[in-house]
């Protein structure tokens, strides 16, 4: 695993736009060296900003939509549609308008699916999904994501992995089913950590002053469980954007000067 890259920018709207360049730049380069790309996308207000980010970018046509595999970290276990639900969130802040092919874009099962009510017969449908996605080189159940991107909760959650919950300390599956998750809705999909630790990439969002002291705990060396952000990392890069306000408690020397 790789040790954590913070990169500060002055606002929330510049990290949304700043980090939306460096995804089109990391899939262009992707599908140049392979034909191929694939990220993990995350909710939340921050990657739905830079999903809104991506949108509005003039160079979002360099990325060839058609040869991009779309993955969700986790997801809110309710009916298809739902506007609560990450996916539907995504497909209105940018997927709707863009050229992806169908077959490649991978969302997790909903409430009023084949699995009803049975969000664990739901997470194992999507780990068996992912599991027949994976190539020989992956070396893992799942693909080698080349982003997989993460929202950080003020309580340094990730995903829908909570701190001290039981799927934060999942050692051997790579989706689970979440309930009485602490914050609603309380049934949920999610990735597990070592799901996540097979992207090549991680990227962790963060902006709000409310995010400030998880960021913090989560770069101080807290332990995964107490700190799941703290257990986010990936292959080759582990990547903190922060805004300025989410950056306030770390300690200076752990970030080069903010973007101007």
């Amino acid at each position: 695993m790789t040790a954590p890259q913070v990169v500060v920018h002055r606002d929330k709207e510049l990290m949304a736009q700043a980090a939306a360049a460096r995804l089109i730049t990391k899939l262009v380069d992707a599908q140049a060296a392979r034909g191929f790309a694939s990220v993990v996308l995350t909710g939340g207000r921050n990657g739905n900003g830079l999903l809104a980010a991506l949108h509005r970018s003039p160079a979002r046509d360099a990325v060839d939509w058609s040869r991009l595999d779309l993955w969700w970290g986790d997801e809110r276990f309710l009916p298809e549609g739902d506007p609560e639900r990450n996916d539907t969130q995504a497909r209105e802040a940018l997927l709707d308008a863009v050229p992806l092919d169908p077959k490649r874009v991978h969302p997790m099962p909903a409430a009023d699916g084949p699995f009803n009510d049975d969000v664990e017969a739901a997470a194992e449908a999507y780990a068996a999904e992912l599991a027949a996605a994976a190539r020989p080189e992956n070396h893992a159940s799942v693909p080698s994501f080349d982003v997989l991107l993460l929202g950080v909760g003020p309580d340094t959650h990730v995903a829908s992995l909570f701190p001290e919950m039981p799927a934060v300390r999942e050692t051997e599956r790579t989706v689970v089913g979440v309930r009485g998750a602490p914050k609603p809705p309380p049934t949920r999909i999610s990735l597990t950590l070592p799901a996540i630790r097979a992207a090549r990439e991680v990227w962790l969002l963060a902006a709000g002053e409310d995010k400030a002291q998880a960021a913090a705990i989560a770069l101080s060396g807290a332990g995964e469980i107490q700190a799941p952000a703290a257990g986010a990392r990936g292959r080759s890069r582990t990547l903190w954007l922060l805004d300025a306000a989410a950056a306030a408690r770390l300690p200076r020397g752990l970030y080069p000067p903010a973007s101007p």
